[in-house]
């Protein structure tokens, strides 16, 4: 079942792991559990499934690109990226974390022994996405 698993792919950002399990990706990361994970969406019909924008946000959502908005403290980033898209066509949304322990740089070898699936080819993307903070009234860039 594709639901447990951990793959290893190129995401829009950068080379990483995607599961729909974050206990997992907990573990491989090594990272609080508290800490939340980005859900890489495969459309705005997904995004509607598991919230809202906020109607003065609406057009925003709908036209960005490497993007993570921040609604009532989770994380959405839908992707348009065709390669990534791939997967996520099939598990119809997935967490997305860089492929590192947490706070190290990438390393190929820990990346590749603690994924369950590779998805080649492994190409290093262009820097990570925008994020912002949205709620009914404001916007707040947050990287």
């Amino acid at each position: 079942m594709l639901k447990n698993k951990v793959f290893l792919t190129s995401t829009d950002t950068t080379i990483g792991f995607i599961s729909q399990d974050s206990n997992r990706l907990n573990k491989i990361k090594q990272r609080l559990e508290d800490k939340k994970f980005i859900k890489a969406l495969d459309s705005l019909d997904t995004f509607k499934n598991f919230t809202r924008a906020p109607n003065i946000h609406k057009k925003r959502v709908r036209r960005a690109k490497k993007t993570t908005f921040i609604i009532k403290d989770e994380s959405y980033r839908i992707i348009d990226d065709s390669r990534h898209l791939q997967l996520l066509r099939r598990l119809k949304w997935a967490y997305t974390t860089s492929a590192n322990l947490s706070g190290a740089g990438y390393n190929e070898n820990f990346a590749k022994e603690n994924a369950d699936i590779i998805i080649y080819p492994l190409i290093e993307g262009q820097g990570s996405s925008k994020i912002y903070k949205l709620s009914n009234k404001n916007i707040k860039k947050i990287r």
